[in-house]
């Protein structure tokens, strides 16, 4: 490495090192004072030393978040996964200063932590973190940054911003499985996608994507490989990979769904077509849900279609399903993402499981009660 003068007073820093294929890089950075050009110079000789010195290292985060992004994720996620990829470097682009990631210190992410999450929900700025985490420790495994400046930080969010999980109480959900069966017409299908949901606990796209070869009443399962898009009325790929999944159903959702089969429908038809044709949009499913929560006297104004899938997790929850199995179960990709998504059900579920525990350890002491148990 080398510092030269340049005719215009500034001091030119230049350094040259190999990539992994044997080829010569050189580059070279200008700067107003002779101390700067040699503190870059101190840094990328470091980085020389500690063999992570390479192009893209020198990319600002945002950037190197995209191509990231673009080159081991893209392919395999869907819409809403890339807008919320999108949406994710968005901020980096407005709340990280452009520094490379390659100098990117704990101190100066938790600052963009600090400056981004003050004013965002708990939800979002977790995934977040999640996506920027991911992406730092491929960084790390491809030899472009050092260390993980991630791994410890922890999530800043809004308190005003961040909405409890809505779902129904068992007693609530009974009401309305009972209220949408006696009242569902195989002419009007919203309510059997609710039913659906709730039985389930698929995504909106993933139901209206279904059709009748993705049921197997043999097996009793729902094949999961596809969803829909609400705007263009099409067959899409799932969320990601991870969604695509084969789930157990029960006999009450066979006998329903069949009510809506018809004498000539194929593998390739439609689950849930209705009188004209068409498969429920997102804002008629949801009205069709309003209308049979306020015909059982439920008043649930933050409550949606999606807010069904919690309503199942909190069922499985409260019959101790284990987290792993519900996870399988959701499409997650693995447990920590569905720990993230229900840590506020999963907390209040705890609280009533370490009573259990307790009684159950109180058990282990005969002394304790007159009806002695034997261990096997």
């Amino acid at each position: 490495m080398t510092i030269t003068k340049l005719k215009t007073g500034r001091y030119q820093a230049r350094v040259t090192w190999y990539d992994a294929n044997g080829k010569r890089i050189n580059r070279k950075k200008s700067f107003d004072h002779k101390a700067e050009a040699a503190k870059w110079e101190l840094e990328m000789n470091t980085l020389k030393r500690q063999g992570t010195l390479s192009v893209r290292s020198e990319e600002v985060f945002a950037e190197y978040f995209w191509s990231w992004y673009e080159r081991y994720k893209d392919a395999s996620v869907g819409d809403r996964t890339r807008r919320t990829y999108l949406t994710a470097y968005h901020a980096l682009q407005g709340f990280m200063p452009p520094i490379p990631i390659g100098k990117i210190t704990r101190r100066d992410y938790r600052t963009f932590m600090v400056r981004y999450g003050r004013n965002h929900s708990k939800s979002t700025v977790t995934k977040f973190n999640a996506l920027y985490h991911a992406c730092v420790k491929d960084a790390v495994m491809d030899g472009d940054i050092a260390k993980d400046f991630i791994r410890t930080t922890d999530v800043v969010f809004s308190n005003a911003k961040t909405r409890k999980i809505e779902y129904l109480s068992i007693t609530e959900m009974h009401q309305l499985v009972a209220y949408l069966i006696t009242s569902c017409n195989p002419h009007f299908t919203s309510k059997y996608m609710i039913l659906t949901a709730i039985y389930t606990g698929a995504r909106l796209g993933e139901i209206q994507g279904l059709t009748w070869g993705n049921i197997n009443e043999t097996e009793m399962t729902i094949t999961i490989d596809h969803s829909y898009a609400d705007e263009t009325r099409t067959i899409k790929t799932t969320k990601n990979d991870s969604s695509n999944r084969v789930i157990r159903i029960n006999h009450d959702l066979i006998r329903l769904l069949n009510q809506l089969k018809k004498p000539l429908a194929g593998a390739k038809s439609m689950v849930f077509l209705n009188q004209y044709g068409t498969i429920p949009t997102s804002a008629a499913v949801n009205k069709t849900l309003r209308e049979s929560l306020a015909a059982i006297d439920l008043n649930k104004r933050g409550f949606h279609f999606h807010s069904l899938r919690h309503t199942h997790v909190a069922y499985l929850l409260s019959h101790n399903v284990p987290l792993y199995v519900i996870a399988k179960r959701l499409g997650h990709a693995d447990i920590s993402t569905t720990s993230r998504i229900y840590s506020y059900l999963i907390d209040e579920f705890r609280e009533k499981t370490d009573n259990q525990i307790e009684m159950i350890l109180d058990e282990a002491n005969p002394n304790n009660h007159h009806n002695h148990h034997q261990i096997v």
